[in-house]
């Protein structure tokens, strides 16, 4: 799921007064959209037309429950997502729209690799940019009570484009979640930073790879993206490595790792601030993660879709295959929530009881790791399920 928490997300929680956040009979939802989009300006015509046939879509709601892939281990999920062929296409895409790489690479600071990734990983390079009805998809998630705070905000932006003439809310389609395009962005980002990249006139994120790319790299800059800077490197670590200095949350500059005995496996370590990141504890994968790295969160707040779309960016641009190495055996999806339960008992925020090794699940294991004696790596294994 695409970055969806912006400055107006909570807008909709307090605008309008007595405004229902989710829930309730869904007719009487949408007519409270209706009076909040006219009270925000929205002549009622335009209102109108822009509900009319509004429906709730229940695939939406099981597609948004059915998200087990984001259990996988880093190793597994990367295998599943990068192929043969996306990389061969990725780089006939590159060469396809140089021109355009170019541009981005000049005025946004943008490595290619990253572009091409979040393109082949969202929509298979506009392939698949997913039959869910937007307009339809967006009120059905702002009505159900998860994340009302979320999608309302974009049905609003959706109302702004449908007005301006850039979107048709009975044909305009996308992903469940309501992101549209070829690099799959909502539509407060596409009000934001939708750019005319091919000249004509229009921002047509699902048929013009300019427009859509150049929309994305505009997003990322504006997410705070550093210009001509790294964003992750696959390294070796030292014998003797101190595991509890790995994590996100721990930051030394380049020039520090490089004197302890971090050596990168492709190019040089820049001077810069960096984490080191064990994917999959300490017998795994060893990265090291650039600021641009937590930009990615920003777009996706999966740490494994985000770890290996900036792997694969690596890749696409020459990187070697990663080194897997032997890590331990990680937790099942059940033996993953039977932790995140015993965490959540001692007071930890592991972000949801979902099965899926997230950030506020690591930085929970990292300190119960500590605490037990362990080795401070992030990594759950069923020797620390067994001591909870």
């Amino acid at each position: 799921m695409r970055r969806m928490m912006t400055a107006a997300a909570f807008w909709a929680l307090t605008a309008g007064g007595a405004a229902a956040a989710c829930g309730g009979d869904f007719n009487a939802f949408v007519a409270d959209l209706r009076a909040e989009a006219q009270a925000r300006g929205h002549d009622a015509a335009t209102v109108q037309r822009f509900f009319a046939g509004v429906r709730q879509d229940p695939a939406v709601l099981r597609a948004d429950r059915r998200q087990g892939v984001f259990q996988l281990p880093f190793t597994e999920f990367a295998r599943r997502l990068i192929s043969a062929n996306r990389l061969n296409r990725g780089q006939q895409m590159a060469e396809r729209h140089d021109i355009t790489f170019d541009r981005i690479e000049r005025d946004y600071g943008i490595s290619r690799g990253v572009l091409l990734a979040f393109w082949a990983f969202e929509t298979d390079y506009g392939a698949v940019q997913g039959d869910f009805n937007t307009r339809d998809a967006l009120v059905t998630l702002a009505h159900d009570c998860r994340r009302p705070e979320i999608f309302r905000p974009q049905i609003f932006a959706a109302i702004e484009l449908f007005s301006r003439g850039d979107f048709d809310p009975n044909r305009t389609t996308g992903a469940w979640a309501g992101e549209i395009g070829m690099v799959q962005m909502l539509p407060e980002d596409i009000l934001e930073h939708g750019t005319d990249g091919d000249g004509d006139g229009h921002v047509r994120l699902k048929t013009s790879a300019p427009d859509a790319l150049l929309s994305g790299a505009s997003m990322l800059a504006g997410l705070g993206w550093r210009a001509d800077e790294p964003w992750l490197q696959e390294v070796t670590l030292p014998q003797g490595f101190d595991w509890a200095q790995s994590g996100l949350e721990v930051t030394k500059d380049g020039t520090d790792w490089d004197a302890i005995g971090l050596r990168p496996r492709h190019g040089e370590i820049a001077d810069l601030p960096a984490s080191v990141i064990l994917p999959q504890g300490k017998g795994g994968p060893a990265f090291l993660a650039y600021p641009n790295f937590r930009v990615y969160f920003e777009w996706n707040q999966s740490f494994t879709y985000v770890l290996t779309a900036a792997y694969f960016a690596k890749r696409l641009e020459g990187a070697p295959v990663f080194d897997a190495g032997n890590p331990a055996p990680g937790l099942s999806g059940e033996e993953m929530k039977a932790l995140q339960r015993k965490l959540k008992a001692r007071g930890y925020d592991v972000g949801g009881v979902d099965g899926i090794l997230g950030a506020n699940t690591r930085a929970a294991v990292r300190e119960m790791q500590g605490k037990l004696g362990l080795p401070v790596d992030a990594w759950p294994t069923r020797d620390l399920l067994d001591r909870l």
